[in-house]
């Protein structure tokens, strides 16, 4: 199943969490740790992530799975 991966402030640094869920899958000290952890997930599932900031609101996120506006070759 698709659960998009979040990346979210934590009191010991940064965590990914799956979409929904109330426990961190796990937590780092750095948020490019987490970025990295959270996008080799969604890869596997075909998933999105979302990277929230130190405010908690998505500040950025990427897509791995069927993107319905693929972006194309400019030739």
């Amino acid at each position: 199943m698709k659960k998009n991966q979040h990346v979210v402030p934590h009191p010991e640094g940064w965590a990914v969490k799956g979409a929904g869920n109330a426990k961190a899958t796990a937590v780092y000290s750095t948020q490019k740790q987490a970025i990295d952890r959270a996008e080799d997930i969604a890869r596997n599932k075909k998933a999105d992530t979302k990277i929230h900031g130190t405010d908690g609101k998505i500040r950025a996120g990427n897509s791995y799975g069927n993107d319905p506006f693929p972006p194309r070759d400019k030739k």
